[in-house]
């Protein structure tokens, strides 16, 4: 995060205005020393987009081991050329999260190959806004299967190692709608929701075995994933923005950086957790979507469940 916080008008935005000079970065020594996370091997799902992706640079630039993993290679490019340049240690694998089997052979790989693995970030999702009855079921189990049953395969699989190993830290990402529900996502609550109560069991279950558990719920965030399919329209995004009580949408490194101070050896005592990350928007009871803004859209429009919509995570 930053090191020094935004204290009022004028600060750095996600919509073009202008600002005070750039945030330090989120590897920030005031913050972080350098090199927190080195001699880790960090696993972020969904790691080459979005949040995944500043999440994955902030291990990596923190002397992580970083692993991504999403079903597509083309999402690994960017980061993989990154890393080339910067002289970080990134891998890449391709997965289907949604399939136990591709996903407990992900773990057992790479344990097999770096020895082991200290952190595992349960970032790759689907979402767009949809009415419910309109919801297919192929919709539906597909963020279900995403979001829900991925985080619990790889959950599951690396944590089997963690316990071995006697210490792990998993990270899962959330939304605030996980408790507050919210029209239009019936399916991503839902998934996330399962998230949230699966974050909470297994910190409780696995602290014995020194595994940290904890989520995050970011608010909304510009990326071109959410512009297409959370708010295509820019009366819509201008009035999600305008329930913000600091009136701006956040930007992912931002985000990334509380990621990271969850995963630091600063947060070892903090298990269980679920920082919110939303700018005091659940504070002002925002709703983000009003069921016109989706009622108006053509019946025949067929959202792909599966579509980058990195308001929140990012896809698998």
């Amino acid at each position: 995060m930053d090191a020094t916080p935004p204290t009022g008008p004028g600060q750095p935005t996600d919509q073009g205005s202008s600002g005070p000079s750039p945030r330090p970065a989120p590897d920030d020594p005031r913050w972080f020393p350098p090199d927190t996370f080195a001699g880790q091997v960090a696993v972020v799902t969904g790691g080459g987009t979005g949040l995944g992706l500043e999440i994955s640079r902030g291990l990596a630039r923190q002397g992580a081991r970083v692993v991504i993993a999403s079903r597509s290679s083309e999402n690994h490019a960017e980061l993989l050329a990154e890393a080339e340049r910067e002289g970080w240690d990134v891998r890449a694998r391709t997965v289907d999260l949604r399939e136990a089997p591709a996903v407990r052979d992900l773990a057992d790989g790479l344990i097999e190959e770096l020895g082991r693995v200290d952190i595992l970030v349960n970032n790759a999702a689907g979402n767009f806004v949809c009415p419910a009855e309109r919801l297919s079921t192929n919709a539906w189990r597909a963020v279900l299967g995403i979001v829900l049953d991925g985080t619990f395969y790889a959950s599951k699989s690396f944590g089997r190692h963690m316990i071995c190993q006697g210490k792990g830290s998993i990270l899962n990402v959330v939304a605030t709608y996980a408790w507050t529900g919210m029209p239009g996502v019936v399916h991503s609550a839902s998934a996330k929701a399962g998230v949230l109560a699966m974050t909470r069991t297994l910190a409780a279950e696995w602290a014995p075995h020194g595994i940290r558990v904890n989520a995050i719920a970011p608010g909304p965030f510009q990326s071109d994933g959410a512009k297409k399919n959370l708010w295509p329209s820019d009366e819509i995004e201008t009035r999600i923005r305008q329930q913000i009580p600091l009136q701006r949408f956040a930007q992912r490194d931002e985000v990334a950086a509380q990621c990271l101070h969850l995963l630091a050896p600063i947060s070892e005592y903090i298990t269980g957790e679920c920082m919110v990350i939303d700018g005091g928007l659940t504070l002002a009871s925002g709703r983000m979507w009003q069921p016109e803004d989706f009622a108006r859209k053509k019946r025949g429009a067929r959202p792909d469940p599966a579509g980058q919509a990195d308001g929140g995570p990012s896809d698998a």
